[in-house]
């Protein structure tokens, strides 16, 4: 599965990148596919090291990755690079590198959350044993996130959510945190009022006013359902795309859109059938797991990459408004696609303990 979404991958951003390579690389459209080939060679590694280890080690290592994002979070909230007026990146200096804060957060949070519940999962009964160790830190974490990306901070919080109930905690602390997120959104909107230069109020009103007023959807929809409607059943093939040209983020956020053009009805159910089928394996995987923590991270990582999915693929057909996620191991991106990578990674772990129980067995 992650080969195949690797190759698709690769395939559609040398076809999606044309006009970003003519506008800035003098027409060397290779030079995208180039970089991109390399940060997604560089993920397969991390995927296989992540793979080789135990993946207790993850275990041991949350509470390290968990405390290590804050800070990164708040640095990115005050001196973080604004692209696409958007402050989500933290630029290294001397390099030029850019480094996406929330991406390192969202697998703190999960690795920490299915290492908290499982821990406790015997004595999980009452406010303090609920709030302290699991819900606090969902809250604290997408709170920071939530200012520059809003769409992020929400498919976070619904992941520790569902890892909540697959993990048996109380439903009264499961209505907890979302009372509790519904407040904390509540408090950001007011904050937004008052520091717009932090809080992206303006721009998350603007995204659900189109989408509820404008039916046809914003310009970025509309060339996205043209590109959908051009493929038809078997795409106009590799390469032939026309919406590319005219779709902005057609090599990130609207790739979807791009296969479908490409490679028609087939190549987009192909794609969501290796989405599906993820989430069943894993699923079959974890029925199986003896091991607390090996069962909720991998639900919980798997979780985390389906739900951001089938985000994205909302988007491209007008189901939800414009979120920004990216299609997780398919779309152009330095730290998702790292991270991404990185997950896979883990949960390949926790599937190589379990076979190698299930062979033993």
């Amino acid at each position: 599965m992650i080969i195949i979404l690797a190759v698709f991958s690769l395939l559609a951003v040398y076809s999606s990148t044309g006009t970003l390579a003519y506008r800035f690389r003098g027409g060397n459209t290779e030079a995208f596919l180039f970089k991109h080939g390399i940060i997604l060679f560089g993920g397969l590694v991390l995927t296989y090291i992540c793979h080789m280890l135990h993946y207790m080690v993850f275990n041991r290592s949350a509470p390290v990755l968990l405390v290590i994002s804050i800070p990164l979070l708040i640095y990115t909230i005050a001196f973080g690079a604004e692209l696409n007026e958007a402050r989500r990146w933290i630029e290294v200096p001397l390099v030029g590198i850019t480094f996406q804060s929330s991406d390192f957060a969202k697998l703190a949070l999960v690795l920490y959350v299915a290492r908290a519940i499982s821990s406790k999962q015997d004595y999980i009964k009452d406010f303090k044993s609920a709030f302290l160790p699991i819900i606090a830190p969902i809250i604290f974490i997408c709170a920071l996130i939530a200012p520059a990306d809003l769409s992020t901070a929400i498919l976070l919080f619904f992941t520790a959510l569902f890892m909540m109930v697959v993990g048996r905690v109380s439903l009264k602390y499961v209505a907890l945190l979302m009372v509790l997120g519904l407040v904390t959104f509540s408090v950001l909107v007011i904050l937004g009022q008052f520091f717009p230069e932090v809080v992206r109020l303006e721009t998350w009103i603007s995204r659900v006013r189109d989408f509820v007023i404008n039916p046809e959807g914003s310009y970025q929809v509309e060339q996205a359902k043209i590109a959908i409607a051009n493929g038809e059943w078997f795409g106009m093939g590799p390469g032939n795309s026309i919406q590319r040209n005219y779709l902005p983020g057609s090599f990130s956020d609207f790739i979807y859109a791009i296969i479908c053009e490409e490679y028609g009805v087939l190549g987009g159910g192909l794609i969501i059938g290796l989405y599906v089928l993820l989430f069943f394996r894993v699923a079959r995987l974890v029925t199986k797991s003896s091991k607390a923590f090996g069962a909720m991270v991998a639900m919980g990582l798997t979780i985390l990459l389906v739900f951001q999915a089938f985000a994205n693929i909302a988007v491209a057909v007008h189901l939800v408004p414009v979120t920004g996620l990216t299609l997780p191991m398919v779309s152009m991106g330095g730290t998702s696609v790292l991270f991404t990578c990185i997950a896979f990674g883990v949960i390949l772990s926790v599937s190589k303990y379990v076979e190698s129980i299930t062979a033993e067995s």
